[in-house]
């Protein structure tokens, strides 16, 4: 019997890649406000641990009454960049993750601007580690007003 080129190249590649059943996927929140909302991480274990953050910008987590969240350092691109960096660092962290372990990362700011003090605090938060693949892009707005910019990072580590 003579197995077509497409059906040998399923087969062969039904071996070699991992099942999807071999794959555990977590979804992670870190405050009240997010927990119906969104998942601020999700993490996909299997030949190694993939960590997905859901943008990450300089909100602050405790509710206000309008169950909105509030944004620190109004007005400076550069403080809500160190601050997203300190919150990307500690969910990376409950995740044993770093920021040398992201790969991937896509920043958006709504104003070009702000590209030169968010590429400052780029550099600072990774010192001297290898800067991930990276996208920056300016919107036109973000869903909580007074945010100036939002990082979204996908980090893996070796199993």
């Amino acid at each position: 019997m003579r197995m077509s080129r497409m059906a040998l190249g399923v087969a062969l590649a039904s071996l070699f890649a991992p099942s999807v059943e071999a794959l555990e996927v977590e979804r992670h929140t870190y405050s009240e406000w997010t927990r119906t909302r969104f998942s601020e991480s999700v993490t996909v274990k299997g030949p190694g641990k993939f960590i997905f953050l859901a943008g990450v910008g300089a909100e602050d987590h405790t509710e206000t009454e309008d169950k909105s969240a509030a944004i620190l350092h109004l007005g400076d691109p550069y403080k809500q960049c160190v601050y997203a960096y300190e919150k990307i660092k500690t969910k990376l962290a409950d995740q044993g993750a770093t920021l040398a372990d992201v790969v991937k990362q896509v920043v958006y700011v709504n104003d070009i601007r702000y590209q030169g003090p968010v590429a400052q605090c780029r550099r600072e938060a990774y010192g001297d580690m290898p800067i991930p693949a990276n996208t920056f892009l300016v919107v036109s707005g973000f869903a909580i007003p007074g945010m100036l910019l939002e990082i979204d990072v996908t980090a893996v580590v070796p199993e």
